[in-house]
């Protein structure tokens, strides 16, 4: 038996398969994964994600720390609620761990950090704050639901309390409000519009029953795990590690090289691999023939080899799609080597469906 967020009752009262993930009981679907994928593009689906790890940093210095720590700069968070994506990474520019920050208060942030690397980030975390006046809290007391689709926003504002409702109703994009114990922000993983919320565990299971009552539908890990790789978001742990930089994995946008006297973990070696050029690259594969792309399936252009890092069917396209890391000169068609033999692929730029819509 696993660990267990506070919502595993009403999973298994639904239905679910649950399987192990993270050192977690959650639930993988409740009976059909490409249906939950769907309701997800098509209307308004919810996940339990209280197995990551919202965490407080704060202080007197805990902007000072926070734009040591991270490769993307929170001093670009001037309003409160305000968010922003990046990378921690280590001296070498090998990522730790992808997170988002939340600016609450001039000396409170929050950072959300994965659920596989928890006890590794907070670790890193604490050892780094040595000559900064910053506290580590992680909050375990909080569930957090994730509300994704595009009638996401109006089912999930007709299920709070009137007071989170009212704060969270204008919100824009990458922004997050406080009312009542609830914290809501307008973020993601989907490549749908939606919240994550986030609330304490007791008050979880009435809430859930309060979204189901609202029309919106619970869905698991399988479903949000396909719905990421349409919409071109990498996982920690298939797509990105210690190993990769943010600029071979498509996320040199999250690293803020201005202003250039900010010394951030892993500035050195990413100054160096910018001017060098990386390199590797990501891509985005899709299949031209039956079958479905694997990770660490090989992929080839002729002439370069490259490893697929995920890779699943789209329910969306009706096609098999993939992310690879590839070496940079890699060509724009090849083959993928399935199941012994080389099928046609194209090279493309995810993200492949965004809002419901084909990219490609």
């Amino acid at each position: 038996m696993g660990n267990r967020t506070s919502l595993y009752d009403a999973h298994r009262e639904a239905e679910a398969k649950i399987v192990d993930f993270a050192g977690y009981d959650m639930p993988l679907h409740y009976g059909s994964q490409i249906k939950e994928h769907r309701i997800v593009r098509e209307d308004a689906g919810m996940f339990d994600v209280s197995h990551m790890c919202p965490t407080d940093v704060t202080g007197a210095g805990a902007q000072d720390y926070l734009r040591r720590l991270l490769a993307n700069d929170v001093a670009k968070l001037a309003e409160p609620g305000k968010a922003l994506y990046s990378c921690m990474l280590d001296e070498r520019g090998g990522v730790i761990d992808d997170l988002i920050v939340y600016f609450l208060a001039p000396e409170r942030y929050r950072v959300v950090l994965n659920a596989a690397t928890r006890e590794k980030d907070l670790a890193w975390m604490r050892r780094q704050t040595a000559g900064f006046d910053v506290a580590i809290e992680p909050r375990d007391e909080l569930a957090m639901i994730a509300v994704q689709g595009p009638n996401a926003r109006d089912k999930a504002l007709t299920a709070l309390p009137a007071p989170v409702a009212q704060a969270a109703r204008d919100l824009g994009v990458f922004y997050a409000s406080e009312a009542d114990g609830f914290f809501v922000a307008r973020t993601g993983y989907t490549g749908e519009d939606g919240f994550e919320i986030m609330l304490p565990n007791d008050e979880a299971p009435a809430f859930f029953a309060a979204l189901q009552q609202a029309g919106v539908s619970p869905c698991g890990l399988g479903a949000r795990d396909t719905l990421r790789l349409e919409a071109g978001m990498n996982l920690y742990g298939q797509d990105m590690d210690e190993t990769t930089t943010p600029l071979e994995v498509g996320l040199k946008w999250t690293v803020a090289f201005e202003p250039e006297e900010r010394d951030f973990i892993g500035r050195d070696a990413l100054a160096k691999q910018r001017e060098q050029g990386p390199a590797r690259k990501m891509i985005g594969l899709v299949l031209e023939e039956r079958g479905v792309l694997r990770p660490h399936q090989s992929v080839h252009d002729g002439e370069l080899s490259g490893e697929i890092t995920s890779g699943s069917f789209s329910p969306t396209l009706g096609k098999s799609i993939a992310l690879a890391l590839v070496p940079a000169g890699f060509g724009d068609s090849c083959q993928a080597e399935v199941r012994g033999k080389l099928l046609p692929a194209r090279t493309v730029k995810p993200p492949f469906v965004r809002n419901g819509k084909a990219r490609i």
